[in-house]
């Protein structure tokens, strides 16, 4: 018979007592004996077939803590039951169940000679194989596992079927992926277009003629970039610093918040025309995202409005204060009645400071000619150096 029903018998018995280790086989009796690493017809959860020698060592161990098992299994190089195959082990090899689906009886050899269940055997050591296998009709060997697992194998799914997903609709996220895209083109299209929106604006806003030159400083190639606190609660940011640096008008940013219609713009082009007389123009982009601002382009950063707070240069390239108001035109903007208290942090900064009033408009234009002089002047200077 084969080891696990053998086992199993013995185990049933009460004979386990009887079952010898010689060497590197079990003797169950005089005439039926198994290899000790032979492997049975039990297959635990793993995968694997449990041999011989982890079943007797196991079943003759169901005194002791499974966890004291496993370690004392190791101690002597025998591989272990694993916990989920514990119960269902114990009650089959004890004859509460009669088969479980763990068992996969199959041909059994030895010395290449096949074992049949009640086929009584001469002791091992007395057994001249030569005769015996003239007397037993050994089976045709079995075909190759792997073609007899290919029989009965029912195929699921290919590569093909995997990838598809019933009642599942990708339609939506396509299109919400294609309208990011196309949003994010459209705004690069757009920041690669800024130096240039002044030549399309000028005829209309200023009164002159597409052919006008356009002006620039020495500063790096592209349109000269203005920096504005992306908080709110400043008094210059994105949505108002256009009125006040071409019109000469200040607006508190939640008014222009209201009436603006879309998002918020990423960026916005100022004009200055420097002189009526030889009609030239000069552009500047203004932003509020620095950590959006490639390495290249920090070069063309000509000023920035400071909020007065410590956080709105973290992550700048520069290594402190000294270094970023000497090659970066500082403002801070406030109102003339604010307290000292303020503007205390900046006074310790190489910032010039503009202050307006809260409701005389009509000096708004004066601040903001003060702001062109001192840039002008700034970028003159950088260009010769």
């Amino acid at each position: 018979m084969d080891p696990l029903t053998a086992l199993r018998e013995m185990t049933i018995q009460n004979k386990l007592d009887q079952i010898v280790r010689v060497n590197n086989e079990y003797r169950f009796n005089s005439t039926l004996s198994f290899p000790c690493t032979i492997e049975t017809a039990y297959r635990s959860k793993q995968g694997n077939l449990y041999t011989l020698e982890t079943l007797v060592y196991f079943i003759t161990n169901l005194h002791i803590k499974h966890h004291d098992y496993i370690r004392n299994a190791g101690t002597h190089r025998i591989p272990a039951v694993t916990l989920l195959d514990r119960k269902p082990l114990i009650e089959y090899l004890h004859g509460r169940i009669s088969s479980t689906d763990a068992i996969e009886f199959h041909d059994y050899r030895v010395n290449n000679l096949p074992i049949y269940p009640n086929l009584n055997l001469a002791p091992v050591d007395d057994v001249n194989f030569d005769d015996l296998e003239s007397r037993v009709r050994v089976r045709p060997q079995d075909k190759n596992p792997i073609e007899l697992i290919r029989e009965i194998e029912r195929p699921l799914r290919d590569r093909e079927t995997v990838l598809e997903c019933r009642h599942r609709d990708f339609y939506s996220l396509l299109t919400a992926a294609t309208k990011r895209d196309e949003e994010r083109q459209r705004v690069e299209s757009q920041q690669r277009k800024d130096g240039l929106v002044a030549k399309t604006r000028i005829g209309d806003e200023l009164g002159v003629d597409r052919n006008v030159k356009m002006k620039g400083g020495k500063i790096g190639e592209g349109v000269p970039i203005i920096l504005v606190p992306s908080a709110s609660q400043t008094l210059i940011t994105i949505y108002n610093v256009k009125e006040f640096l071409e019109d000469g008008v200040f607006i508190p940013t939640d008014v222009k918040m209201k009436g603006m219609k879309g998002p918020k713009p990423e960026c916005v082009t100022v004009l200055k025309k420097f002189s009526s007389r030889d009609r030239v123009v000069t552009a500047y982009e203004v932003r509020d995202k620095p950590s959006a601002l490639k390495a290249e382009e920090w070069g063309r950063v000509v000023a920035v409005f400071v909020l007065g707070k410590e956080w709105q240069f973290k992550d700048w390239p520069f290594k402190d204060h000294v270094e970023i108001f000497n090659k970066i035109l500082g403002f801070y903007m406030r109102f003339e009645d604010d307290s000292v208290e303020s503007a205390k942090i900046v006074k310790q900064w190489n910032v010039k400071i503009i202050s307006i009033s809260k409701n005389k408009r009509h000096q708004d234009r004066a601040a903001a000619l003060d702001v062109w002089d001192r840039l002008e002047e700034f970028v003159r200077s950088r260009s010769r150096s």
